[in-house]
């Protein structure tokens, strides 16, 4: 699986994400016509310093290649870390400093 590509960016004390992460997101009905097994993300955390500031447990129905964007309050050089897990067990750990 390949990384999350993450952007964010710090404007008045809230840093705004974008995160982009290639999966394929097989749902049931998917991976049945793709005669495949099912597997999406089923929880996302992202954490700044270690504090998490956005976690969220997803469904079968997020679209391929999910993109998430959120706020929170932050600064500039701060470390961010996106972690998920899929429905096989597989895991992805991506970081990006606060610009």
């Amino acid at each position: 699986m390949a990384k999350t590509k993450i952007k964010a960016k710090e404007k008045k004390g809230i840093v705004t994400v974008k995160a982009l992460t290639k999966h394929p997101m097989l749902s049931h009905q998917e991976a049945k016509r793709a005669k495949k097994e099912p597997n999406w993300i089923t929880y996302l955390v992202a954490k700044n310093n270690g504090n998490v500031v956005y976690e969220v447990s997803t469904s079968q129905f997020l679209s391929k290649n999910p993109y998430l964007k959120f706020q929170y309050k932050g600064t500039k050089g701060d470390e961010l870390e996106i972690s998920w897990v899929d429905l096989k067990g597989n895991k992805d750990t991506s970081t990006s400093k606060v610009k």
